[in-house]
Parts: structure tokens; sequence; C-alpha cells
């Protein structure tokens, strides 16, 4: 004879009888499992073990029907009480010592820029007049020992009136005056020259009919100048009209 399977003992799955009442409305899952035996074949009446095995075994064409009742567990599942609503997420606590410290680095850096730009301007005044002193310092230097060389300058002027600069003194006088005058000195002060109180030193004065202004009629010593500085100024005798 054959046993008739029976149904799962609810206790086996782990819900005891009544909990669906208990848990309330929530929804459950029902798993059905209908499987149909195989067929039982003979066996050996000496082969107990083997007969043990076919008696325990159920008939040809039995169903073994078990129902299986789980709880509906994860997303599915009702949730009573009020609805939750996500609140909007909270600004991060660092973003205002973030956006702070940025503007404080954009101060500084505007200042150092602007430090940049001032100390860049004084820079190229110190230089511009750096150079224009210089350039002062070495006219006045040069305006000194050519104005130590004025007399020797002099005393060539009146050998050569005289006719006394021939020969290798001659050559001699020129070099000189050549490379004087590479350095910018030039001479001024010639008889006919207009009088001009800037530049001419009058030690002698007289009327004449043959000028129309006051002239230059006799030149006493010339006078020199570097570039458009005054070196020593010419004495002349000026002659006016009558």
């Amino acid at each position: 004879m054959t046993d008739k399977p029976r149904a799962a003992d609810p206790g086996a799955t782990g819900s005891a009888p009544g909990a669906g009442k208990d848990t309330g409305d929530e929804p459950r899952v029902v798993i059905r499992d209908k499987r149909k035996l195989g067929k039982v074949t003979e066996q050996p009446a000496n082969d107990a073990s083997a007969a043990d095995a076919a008696a325990d075994a159920p008939a040809e064409g039995l169903v073994e029907e078990a129902e299986v009742v789980v709880d509906e567990i994860g997303g599915e599942a009702e949730v009573s009480g009020p609805a939750v609503v996500d609140s909007p997420a909270e600004p991060n606590g660092t973003d205002a010592p973030a956006g702070a410290e940025t503007e404080s680095l954009r101060t500084d850096l505007e200042e150092r820029t602007r430090d940049l730009q001032r100390v860049t301007a004084e820079y190229a005044n110190y230089r511009k007049r750096v150079d224009r002193d210089r350039n002062l310092v070495q006219e006045q230097a040069t305006g000194a020992v050519l104005t130590a060389l004025l007399p020797i300058l002099d005393d060539l002027d009146r050998a050569r009136e005289h006719g006394d600069l021939v020969g290798p003194f001659g050559s001699v006088a020129e070099q000189l005056t050549g490379a004087l005058a590479k350095f910018g000195l030039t001479a001024f002060g010639e008889t006919g020259d207009p009088f001009d109180p800037t530049r001419h030193e009058a030690v002698a004065h007289q009327t004449s009919a043959d000028v129309t202004e006051p002239t230059c009629v006799q030149v006493m010593r010339r006078g020199y100048q570097l570039g458009e500085r005054l070196l020593r100024p010419a004495m002349v005798a000026v002659a006016d009209p009558e």
C-alpha cells in the first residue's frame, strides 16, 4: 500500500497558525508545488533496503501537493502611516569658507598686481633719472676737462695769428683741435658777427657808420661751447651804428 502525501506543515515554513491575522493586511505569497512522482520499480524480495525504499515511495499517478506561505518582503510591501517626503539636500558647510577664501585670494592678487605695477613704474622712472643724471655728470666732467684746456687753445690761436703754426708744431695743433671737436667742443666768435649778450662779452664799445646793428668788430678771445652748454663767452669789441 502507498501512503498519500500530506500537505506541508505550516509550522515547518516558519509561519504559525493564525499568523496572517496577527500581521494585519500585509500581502502574502503562496507557492504551490505540484510534482508528479515517477513510476515505482519492482525490487527483488531479498533486497531489504530496496523494499523499504519502495514501500516509502508514493504510487504512480499520485501528485504531491504542498502549499508554502511566505510573507512578502522588499519594496512591494505596503507601509502604513503618513507619506515620507525627501527633504532638500542641505548646503555643504564648507562652501561658505571656500568662497570667503577665494575672495580673500582674489583681493590679495589684485593688491599684489597693483604693487607690481607701482614698482615697475617707479623702476622705469628711476632708470630714466639715472640715465639723465649719468649723461649730465658725464657732460659736466667733459666740460671741466675741456675748460682746463681752453688756455692752451688760446695760445694756439695767437700762434696761428702770428704765423708760428708751421711744420710739426702746426700738425700737432690741428690734431689736438680735431680730437677736442670729437667731444663736442665748438668755437665761436668771428669779426662781423651780430652782438649777442648771452654769448659775447663786450670789453670795448664804439660807434661806426658801417654797421646797422651792434656788431662784433674785433674778437680778442674766442668763445667755446660743449653741445648746447656754454663753456666760455667770446671776448669782443662792439660797434654800434651812429
